[in-house]
């Protein structure tokens, strides 16, 4: 697959990566096109030059802004960049990129992100920055994005909340999650809106499978560091790394069963006492079986998941009925393997009556048993005892009849 890979080995700043993108291939008039859509009239310019740092050569971007300070609100960036004519995907992108950094920052600061008072990542050459990298990938159209560790520096940024710790608290909290490394260079080498970018694009951290290169840009950024401060990005081709097919399992267990499959939906637009007749349906359609977890989807709505396992034979009937019982408009399906103990039934008679018997045999060789629920129920209720009681006369008795085998 195509796939785009960061090595942000000095880190990521936002004209760092504008310049890889251009050095790697990115058209420039292609760019200044989609930047003069921008409600900015004469306010920047644009401009890119050869430039290297030990040795490694690439292009250094060039932001130069009519104003020396421009503070803007995150409502006033999203109105900039929605009334801008940009391409669908590039305004989407775009915006996701800054909702990053102004959720990060209300965060920090404890106001809602749309209150959020931007400073150094209000500039507007961030904005420019980050119009441009959601352009980039919209122009490379890769298949993936892969990245490795984001390197953020050390020792101290001074920012306009005073001198403060490297990574600047917007750029940890938005790498919350991120693989980073701390402290290969002194200064700061990630800035928020280089990690707005990483966070928003990349699909695959610190990648297992095979990357081949076939066209390389580098981005020279503005600091001298102990390693050279470039960005490397690549365009190539990717193959992930394929995970154990359930052939290869099945040749390590001679008791695993691979004719399974686990069919799920997140559902968040349906009362929660729909759920019981659903499950009984699915129950019906022959799932072996099903159950529910509470999650959290997109813009924290709570939701349900709704799982339903069942044997080959029996999936299409099954996720039909989830489809046709729900409020899902699609499921996902996942072949799985399981391991299942050897096990008899037998029917057993106690003090209490007779009663069904699982018994199943572990690995080890010893053994172990259950006994069918429903037959506890309706014997407690027979002799008026109640379930613990009628259960542990029950168990006690089993345990006599099988003997050492348990």
């Amino acid at each position: 697959m195509k796939a785009l890979y960061y090595q942000p080995s000095c880190g990521i700043a936002g004209d760092m990566h504008m310049a890889a993108m251009v050095d790697l291939g990115m058209p420039q008039p292609y760019l200044d096109e989609l930047l003069a859509k921008l409600p900015l009239q004469d306010e920047f310019a644009l401009s890119f030059e050869a430039a290297s740092k030990m040795g490694i050569s690439g292009l250094h971007a060039n932001v130069t802004t009519s104003q020396q300070t421009d503070h803007r609100h995150h409502s006033t960036i999203v109105r900039m960049i929605e009334e801008a004519d940009l391409p669908a995907a590039i305004t989407t992108r775009a915006l996701d990129m800054f909702g990053l950094i102004a959720a990060a920052e209300g965060k920090i600061h404890n106001v809602s992100p749309d209150k959020v008072h931007f400073h150094e990542v209000g500039a507007l050459d961030s904005i420019v920055d980050i119009v441009a990298a959601a352009a980039a990938i919209e122009y490379f159209q890769p298949d993936i994005i892969i990245c490795d560790a984001v390197e953020v520096g050390s020792g101290f940024v001074n920012c306009a909340h005073g001198r403060l710790p490297v990574p600047a608290p917007a750029t940890q909290e938005i790498l919350a999650a991120v693989p980073c490394r701390y402290g290969s260079v002194d200064g700061e080498a990630t800035t928020p809106t280089g990690a707005a970018i990483l966070a928003n694009a990349v699909s695959e951290f610190i990648p297992k499978g095979v990357f081949t290169p076939q066209t390389i840009g580098y981005g020279v950024g503005s600091k001298d560091f102990g390693i050279a401060n470039v960005l490397r990005v690549a365009l190539g081709s990717y193959e992930p790394r394929q995970p154990n097919t359930l052939g290869d399992l099945g040749r390590r267990f001679a008791d695993l069963q691979t004719d399974h499959f686990q069919i799920e939906a997140n559902i968040d637009d349906m009362s929660p006492e729909a759920f019981a007749p659903l499950q009984q349906a699915l129950f019906d359609a022959g799932a072996v079986d099903v159950f529910t977890q509470p999650i959290m989807m997109k813009k924290q709505r709570p939701a349900q998941r709704i799982t339903a396992l069942c044997d080959d034979e029996h999936l299409k009937r099954v996720s039909d009925t989830l489809l046709n019982h729900s409020t899902s408009i699609g499921l996902r399906i996942l072949p799985f393997a399981k391991r299942v103990l050897p096990r008899v039934l037998q029917r057993v008679t106690t003090r209490m009556g007779e009663v069904n018997v699982k018994i199943t045999t572990a690995p080890n060789g010893l053994q172990r048993f259950k006994v069918e629920h429903d037959d506890i129920v309706q014997l407690a209720a027979e002799q008026s005892l109640d379930y613990l009681t009628a259960q542990r006369l029950i168990n006690e008795d089993i345990s006599r009849e099988l003997g050492d085998r348990t």
